[in-house]
């Protein structure tokens, strides 16, 4: 005979689950700004960073320029992706949220990568891009777009994506992440590029490739587009 569960408990149970779900995502700010800062004298750690005095926060620390200036795209890649997360902007700290710039050459790819804390939106401001995602291994559905001028797409988070200039003139795009530190695994560069490197063994059995392949792999130069 099954004993039933006080009632007490259901809503401690739904307590801690909303808890659990909450914890996945960067937390709501409990004042209005933390700016962050990186010395711990007179501040209080919250969300991974030291909040600065408040009698002593400035409107810089709100602040950002140059976003309007082209970065340099002459890499193996040929993109160049700037990433204003909380470790550029200190005003960021708490509040959940991020930008990036994304400038491509003619052809310029910005490889399959994944953000393990943030949702992507992007949208266009110059050129024409191929975008897409794949899905969770259920079905691995992929995705895609072809993006112009002024059109918007979103990657939802964690999920591998990817942008391709298919033009034949550099491109822009802007996107918003629902992190103040998304964070960002290049896959390429994850599976062939650690540090050390991943078993051989491993890769040969996981892509089913014969092992000189992976070890050619291995050895390539993976270009890194952040900065």
């Amino acid at each position: 005979m099954m004993r039933s569960v006080p009632k007490f408990l259901v809503p401690v149970a739904l307590l801690a689950l909303a808890c659990t779900l909450v914890s996945a995502y960067d937390p709501s700010p409990l004042q209005d700004f933390c700016v962050a800062i990186n010395s711990s004298t007179s501040a209080v750690f919250v969300n991974g960073k030291f909040c600065k005095d408040p009698k002593v926060v400035t409107a810089n620390d709100f602040f950002f320029p140059g976003l309007q200036i082209p970065r340099n795209t002459a890499n193996r890649l040929g993109s160049n992706v700037t990433l204003v997360n909380v470790d550029k902007l200190p005003g960021l700290n708490t509040l959940g949220i991020s930008l990036a710039r994304i400038d491509f050459a003619p052809y310029g790819l910005n490889p399959p990568h994944t953000h393990p804390r943030g949702t992507e939106i992007i949208v266009v401001a110059e050129g024409t891009l191929y975008v897409g995602f794949v899905t969770s291994n259920t079905d691995n559905k992929l995705f895609t777009k072809v993006l112009n001028k002024g059109d918007v797409f979103v990657f939802p988070i964690g999920l591998i994506h990817f942008q391709f200039n298919v033009g034949k003139t550099n491109a822009v795009a802007f996107a918003g992440l629902s992190s103040q530190n998304p964070g960002v695994i290049t896959i390429a560069n994850a599976v062939f590029g650690s540090n050390p490197p991943i078993n051989p063994d491993v890769l040969t059995k996981a892509f089913q490739v014969d092992k000189n392949v992976v070890n050619y792999l291995q050895k390539q130069f993976y270009s890194d587009n952040h900065n």
